[in-house]
């Protein structure tokens, strides 16, 4: 296979990349290097909190604040009425399966390759409310399978349907779209976890259907750890939907025994939160906008399909991705070898890469039988030299 080549706009973003001097960074989908603007907003708001107090900071930056949430709006094909701010994509996650009041018997749909974290929810209220944890099966090429979906929403007539967009441990990317089409015609409300995706897919939230859709700064878009973000549509604000637990950020209390919800997603957040790390998300979100969700998308796959080809060369290496469409996530299993252990060898070479094991994705290691993976996940300010530099590594290091 053919290497992606590099065009001028590489250089510009590899520029704006201070970490690309020092290492090869193929962990993406982990935590990205953030580009300079990010780091810039971050730092100017803490050099204001130490001027003025985080109070009056954040009251000094109202404006900019707001900016943020529309410039994320903007990513998903939403309004910023629809944005609330959150500590991570699995504190949102969960604000929104808080919404649902389940009862003894009441069905969660999800698919089998859901987000450990998420499986994990299903089943603390299986094991506290009583809930029916289903999973879908899937296509014989990998992914849910939308049809089976559809049949078991007629069939169990689920509280919640939820999805993982992208899991954590290969490259699959389920069709979300078909799932909430499903979803539509029964009228059944719909959570989609986008934490892999938002950054190096292009995310049209009335395309998909949901209702709740939970994703991260610090993954492909390129924003700092700590911050992540729900989109709640309009149709659940309107119907007065919000979480088990809200705060006096997202209601005003109004009389010793009445609260009025905000109007918007707000609801949906909590009082204390970074000011810096949203406008850094904010930043994130303007960045990743003008370099183009769509180039993002085909240059973080090629360099992926490419590094695909070159590990399946190397002797003793499964590639272990499967399904119809992959993304910017490849995951081997290395000669049999411990995954953690590799990755500790590659980091100390000046490489980054991540390692899940089976309890990250229990069903899907196990149908692999793969006790652990090596993870690389390149994005578009990532060449194809890196990726030729990181397999030579990796055959040095498999052969010793």
């Amino acid at each position: 296979m053919k290497a992606p080549a590099d065009s001028p706009a590489v250089a510009r973003w590899r520029a704006d990349t201070p970490g690309c001097e020092r290492r090869i960074h193929l962990n993406n989908a982990g935590a990205s290097l953030v580009p300079r603007p990010v780091r810039e907003a971050v730092d100017a708001h803490l050099d204001l909190e130490d001027k003025l107090g985080g109070y009056e900071a954040m009251e000094h930056c109202a404006g900019a604040l707001r900016e943020a949430a529309e410039d994320v709006s903007r990513l998903l094909g939403a309004a910023r009425r629809n944005i609330a701010f959150t500590q991570n994509s699995t504190a949102a996650f969960a604000q929104a399966l808080g919404v649902f009041d389940f009862a003894p018997g009441d069905v969660i749909l999800t698919s089998r390759a859901d987000y450990a974290s998420n499986q994990i929810m299903y089943l603390s209220l299986a094991r506290r409310r009583g809930v029916r944890v289903v999973r879908a099966p899937d296509l014989a090429q990998g992914g849910v399978d939308p049809d089976a979906v559809r049949g078991l929403i007629r069939q169990q007539q689920p509280k919640l349907v939820a999805v993982t967009w992208v899991p954590t441990n290969s490259g699959l990317v389920q069709d979300v779209a078909a799932v909430g089409e499903a979803c539509r015609s029964a009228a059944v409300p719909y959570l989609v976890d986008a934490c892999q995706a938002v950054g190096q897919i292009p995310i049209d939230v009335g395309a998909i259907g949901c209702d709740y859709l939970a994703a991260t700064s610090r993954k492909f878009l390129r924003g700092p750890r700590g911050v992540g973000f729900l989109y709640a549509s309009d149709r659940v604000l309107a119907a007065g939907a919000h979480p088990l637990l809200v705060d006096m950020h997202g209601a005003d209390w109004l009389d010793p025994d009445r609260f009025e919800l905000t109007p918007d997603a707000r609801r949906f957040e909590l009082w204390e939160i970074s000011s810096a790390l949203v406008l850094g998300v904010g930043a994130a979100a303007r960045y990743a906008l003008g370099v183009g969700i769509e180039t993002a998308r085909d240059r973080a796959r090629a360099l992926a399909a490419y590094a695909r080809v070159r590990l399946a060369e190397l002797a003793g290496v499964r590639v272990l991705d499967r399904g119809a469409d992959l993304c910017a996530i490849v995951t081997i299993e290395p000669a049999g070898r411990p995954a953690a252990e590799i990755k500790l060898i590659l980091r100390a070479r000046g490489i980054n890469t991540s390692s899940p094991v089976r309890e990250d994705a229990v069903i899907d290691m196990d149908e692999k039988h793969a006790a652990s993976a090596l993870r690389i996940s390149p994005h578009y300010y990532n060449t194809a030299a890196e990726i030729d530099a990181a397999v030579g590594t990796l055959r040095e290091v498999l052969r010793r």
